[in-house]
């Protein structure tokens, strides 16, 4: 719970004997941690929204047998986020990053989050520009039903729409995660409305109409022209190979997909119980996804009549409220809340990239590949802002350049998507072998033989993933060449960036988060927003933080806030007394103190306040930071040099040498075991064993019937017996009752449970 300053100015300045008030607040960013239906809502405004898009892309590419690969897609996609749970369950600040690097080294890592980024910056503009469309494809209908001579150009509209709504998640992320995660829960509320009634309308309809479901996803029902197959057409291979155009088909479905690696992002701000809570978040996004994405596509094409479906194919739910049964005006009004709830949600999946890309390059950052110069806290907000602003003007670039086209933004989009995906797979796989332990999950189907463990559902998913990642390769040239290009040059970028970072700080780079730093004059409750009754977790090191871990689980149950708390002791002089500075007060020791702090946190799902302070006795000023801050209990490790027992009567005396009003607080000591034992500082009503309290039933049943009817209750004895104590101490007779206390001592001693 201390340091030694190692600043040559420390050893130079005096200080009088008063503990001195110089503390620190640190903040940093990722400490609100949120639910799983937040972070089901922040990946469905990514996943969901595709349904808006999804299904009319790939009708254009592969016909009308595009509902069943859409469905296919959306299959795959929850075991993709399988793999994703697994990952996460062997690293909270996981993503395709960390997964890849442990598992095939940096290079291929770099190369993944480079794909990863081109997936990302693609993610917003493609949903913004087709909210855009929907946007103006409603508007121009509104405006024919009115006989107004006004048609928008959809492209304009939507660029312009695209470019509003990345600037306005752009400051909503700015802000913070729980805000932008709030607005995320009102969307998909809002769509599960919408999805409801377009559903229960088609159903309808369907009845009205009858139907018939789209062609079985067989290669001769397949569309393979120039258009689709690119430059595979003219070859044979698909035709003399049937399986590959069930994977072109699968190939240009993939749009449908995104969003699995905003779920490993988000992880680390899940609250406790995070992989449960994670497990949960996946379900609903899989359940959700496959209701509404794949039932639009199906419902698009019994519904929507084939010469006029294509006009709608950027435009299908808008063309899918038009074509169902009742009267035009009800279908127009339907129209308008179809694409209001459209228009909310492909913004949402605005905010998801922006989520996504965020995390990501944090933990790029985070391994020395970026300058820390990235990840320095907003200093009102506390987030990763310059990452955020970064992100946001290539996002911003690609919505100009695209001039509103979705079809454009389309094909480039699933080269990031798929090849992320198959690296993480493939990194899956691996670590299944360098690291079989460690992992509270596994992806299922898994066969032992000959006492080796043949993870077949890994592979199967990676196998999947590979062979559509390779055929897209040759069937989307436009993706492939801006694919790569894009990439490489980020790749290389990381690459310069990269060395030389570790040209400044050497070989090995130390993984620390950045924070923000306030002086304050003392610990309080305003200056580091707790309530009183919080868990204060002193701490000097951290090789040695079961008492936080313990402090973190506690919290989890009574909902207690906890503040992490280190002091460095400071020599007492003669007199005077010199300021310190932040840079005094928090050096890399305590940076990389609290960032260990921080992981702890966010494995536990709970958040912390960390805060810095300087005093001249370490007991005295804990116990001072505890009362400023009205703690409750005050939770610490067991020391190495002496007893519990005497580090209890340690910190009890220097609660005895503080002035008025000293604070009434536990002390909690914990060792590396877990176990604890529990100290009341100050007044406090005793633990009395179950042989004590019926000692004293049984004094009270004795004498409550002789005392001629007077009103007497248990604590009426125990009040009586402490004034006889004290009246015998005052007649003279101390050294016999000290006698008497020390018999009673060794009687009871062999009794005693031993400490911990």
């Amino acid at each position: 719970m201390a340091s030694d300053p190692k600043n040559p100015s420390f050893t130079q300045t005096k200080f009088t004997a008063r503990p001195v008030a110089k503390v620190l607040v640190a903040t940093t960013a990722m400490l609100t941690f949120i639910s799983f239906w937040r972070a089901a809502a922040i990946v469905l405004n990514d996943l969901a929204s595709s349904a808006y898009y999804a299904g009319g892309e790939a009708e254009q590419f592969i016909g009308k047998t595009a509902p069943w690969f859409i469905l296919a897609t959306m299959l795959l996609s929850y075991a993709v986020s399988q793999l994703y749970v697994e990952s996460c369950s062997m690293f909270v600040r996981g993503g395709v990053y960390r997964v890849v690097k442990e598992a095939m080294g940096g290079t291929l890592a770099k190369f993944s989050v480079s794909a990863l980024m081109f997936d990302y910056v693609l993610t917003g503009p493609i949903s913004g520009v087709s909210a855009g469309r929907y946007l103006a494809g409603l508007l121009n209908e509104v405006f024919a039903f009115a006989h107004l001579k006004v048609v928008l150009n959809a492209n304009a509209a939507a660029t312009i729409f695209a470019m509003a709504a990345t600037l306005y998640f752009w400051w909503q992320n700015t802000k913070g995660i729980h805000e932008s995660s709030e607005k995320a829960l009102w969307i998909m509320q809002l769509t599960t409305v919408m999805v409801i009634a377009l559903v229960s309308w088609c159903c309808y309809t369907l009845w009205m109409r009858g139907g018939h479901l789209p062609p079985a996803p067989v290669p001769r029902n397949i569309i393979l022209d120039q258009h689709s197959l690119g430059w595979l057409y003219g070859s044979n291979l698909p035709g003399l190979i049937t399986v590959i155009a069930v994977f072109v088909a699968l190939g240009h479905s993939v749009l449908a997909m995104s969003g699995a690696e905003s779920l490993a992002q988000v992880y680390r701000e899940i609250e406790y119980p995070k992989l449960p809570n994670l497990k949960k978040a996946a379900l609903v996004i899989f359940l959700y996804s496959l209701i509404f994405t794949s039932l639009v596509s199906f419902f698009a094409v019994m519904i929507i009549p084939d010469k006029t479906r294509p006009e709608y194919f950027q435009n299908l739910i808008g063309g899918l409220a038009m074509n169902l049964s009742g009267p035009y005006v009800a279908r127009l009004v339907f129209q308008v809340f179809v694409v209001a709830v459209g228009t909310l949600i492909l913004s949402g999946a605005v905010n998801t990239a922006i989520i996504g890309s965020n995390g990501v390059l944090n933990r790029v950052s985070e391994d020395g590949v970026l300058s820390d110069w990235f990840r320095r806290p907003h200093p009102r907000f506390g987030t990763s802002y310059r990452i955020i602003n970064f992100v946001v003007m290539f996002q911003l670039l690609m919505i100009l350049i695209s001039r509103g086209d979705v079809t454009f933004l389309a094909n480039l989009y699933a080269f990031g998507v798929i090849w992320s995906f198959v690296l993480n797979g493939i990194a899956v796989l691996v670590l299944r072998y360098t690291h079989p332990g460690g992992r509270e999950f596994r992806v299922p189907l898994n066969f032992t033989i000959a006492g080796k463990e043949i993870p077949v559902g890994v592979g199967l998913i990676t196998l999947t993933l590979l062979t559509t990642a390779v055929v897209n390769l040759f069937t989307k040239p436009a993706a492939t060449v801006s694919g790569i290009i894009f990439s490489g040059a980020l790749f290389i970028l990381f690459t310069l960036s990269e060395l030389r970072i570790r040209r400044q700080r050497g070989e090995k780079c130390v993984e620390l988060d950045q924070f923000n730093l306030a002086q304050e004059a003392e610990l309080t409750q305003d200056n580091l927003d707790v309530r009183p009754g919080n868990i204060l977790v002193p701490i000097s090191t951290n090789y040695a933080l079961y008492a936080l871990e313990a402090a973190l689980r506690r919290a989890k149950r009574r909902e207690a806030e906890v503040v992490v708390l280190h002091v460095q002791v400071l020599q007492r002089a003669g007199s005077g007394e010199s300021d310190l500075t932040p840079d005094q007060l928090f050096s890399t020791i305590e940076q990389s103190l609290f960032s260990k702090v921080l992981s702890i946190a966010e494995t536990e799902g709970k958040p912390v306040r960390l805060a810095v302070a300087a005093a001249n006795d370490l007991w005295e000023g804990i116990l001072r930071m505890a009362a400023g801050l009205q703690s409750g209990s005050v939770v610490i490790g067991s020391s190495s040099k002496m007893s519990v027992s005497e580090q209890a009567r340690q910190i009890g005396l220097a609660w005895e040498r503080m002035p008025e009003p000293r604070p009434r607080v536990s002390l909690e000591i914990f060792n590396s075991s877990g176990q604890a034992q529990v100290f009341y500082l100050g007044p406090h009503a005793p633990r009395l064993t179950p042989k004590e309290i019926d000692l004293l039933h049984e004094l009270w049943v004795n004498i409550s019937d002789d005392v001629g009817g007077e009103e007497i209750h248990h604590h009426d004895i125990v009040h009586f017996a402490l004034t006889e104590v004290e009246r015998q101490i005052a007649d003279g007779q101390r050294d016999e009752v000290l006698l008497r206390i020390r018999d009673h001592l060794r009687g009871i001693k062999d009794r005693r449970l031993p400490p911990p």
